[in-house]
């Protein structure tokens, strides 16, 4: 057990913070050090969490990464990382193919862990982690940011005050050409657009419509030359004659648009990926109200305040992405590659 989990009384009155640790130094790891020393600014969380170790495999890289944004440790190997008690949460930003390796890893040393998405390559090994989670009594929550940021909030009031009627269709679209990114490339790294553009429309989906059984999935894949999923375009056709279509790339630039069509009218979401505003239309198309969005750090600060809490709290899982969640979305995206013929080299 981590020395903070389920002691938030004790941290209050010992002014004690989350310590966060990251594990892996690329380029979603400066986006997280930047966001944690922006919250060490900010006073609504300046005494919830503290930027505390970085780990990489090449100790000289990750000296340096600690030094550019002044972290106070740094370690050559996760292992040594792992082993220090002083930390209290990992984010885990490597890819995906060592997101569960790494999870277990952390959570058999006592660490709570915070896993970028996609949570690991397939269900198998996210069921997996959350065993492991749930046999240590440690937190275990998937850092999918739009899960956690304002915009679901509103957008979720929107649907529930029947402003657009009843829900019927939600579209989501996520691309950006980045195919030239290696791991992206890679088959042996879980890569391709689906586990890291794909999993937002999804995702975007999945919180307008709610859980829902599904009578059958609709789905083509382009290929990459490298035998990854290119872009592709998958219809989720649910029991209950509602829909959902979501589309991503990694070649080519989308509009990034998310949209919830309802009897009564429609919304629009600009940038699924960071929601820069939710229009509401009525039925004759016309613009009923603007929703602006609050004024963000990064947009990384609400999972990492939301994994703090759950830690201080003694729980589990995040209330914005419940482990229910997380398996529901792993096992879709798995129903879709096999839809596809697609595997990865280790399965």
């Amino acid at each position: 057990m981590s020395r903070l989990n389920g002691k938030r009384a004790d941290a209050e009155r010992d002014g004690l913070k989350v310590n966060v640790a990251i594990l892996g130094a690329g380029s979603i790891a400066n986006a997280m050090a930047t966001t944690l020393n922006a919250m060490i600014k900010d006073p609504r969380y300046s005494g919830l969490v503290a930027p505390y170790a970085v780990a990489a495999r090449d100790g000289a890289r990750a000296a340096a990464f600690a030094k550019q944004y002044g972290i106070p440790v740094s370690y050559g190997s996760y292992e040594e990382l792992a082993a220090d008690p002083n930390v209290d949460l990992v984010y885990i930003s490597t890819p995906h193919s060592l997101h569960a390796e790494q999870a277990i890893l952390c959570l058999n040393a006592g660490k709570n862990v915070l896993v970028e998405k996609s949570f690991t390559a397939n269900a198998t090994q996210a069921a997996a982690v959350l065993d492991t989670a749930r046999e240590t009594g440690l937190l275990c929550t998937e850092a999918i940011w739009t899960r956690y940021m304002p915009s679901r909030g509103i957008i979720d009031r929107i649907i529930a005050s029947g402003a657009i009627g009843e829900v019927h269709t939600a579209r989501a679209n996520l691309g950006y050409p980045i195919f030239d990114v290696p791991r992206l490339a890679d088959p042996a790294l879980a890569g391709g657009a689906l586990l890291d553009m794909g999993v937002y429309p999804l995702n975007f989906i999945d919180m307008a419509m709610g859980p829902r059984p599904i009578e059958r999935i609709i789905t083509a894949m382009i290929p990459y030359e490298s035998g990854v999923d290119a872009q592709s375009s998958t219809m989720i056709c649910y029991q209950d004659g509602t829909m959902g279509v979501a589309d991503c790339s990694m070649v080519s630039v989308s509009e990034r648009a998310g949209t919830v069509w309802g009897t009564e009218g429609y919304l629009v979401c600009n940038n699924i990926n960071n929601v820069e505003s939710v229009d509401v239309y009525d039925a004759d198309h016309r613009l009923t109200k603007r929703h602006s969005i609050p004024e963000q750090l990064t947009g990384y600060e609400y999972q990492v305040a939301s994994a703090a809490n759950a830690i201080l709290d003694g729980n589990g899982e995040c209330p914005e992405m419940p482990h229910t969640d997380t398996m529901r979305i792993m096992r879709l995206m798995d129903r879709i590659r096999s839809q596809w013929g697609l595997k990865y080299p280790f399965e």
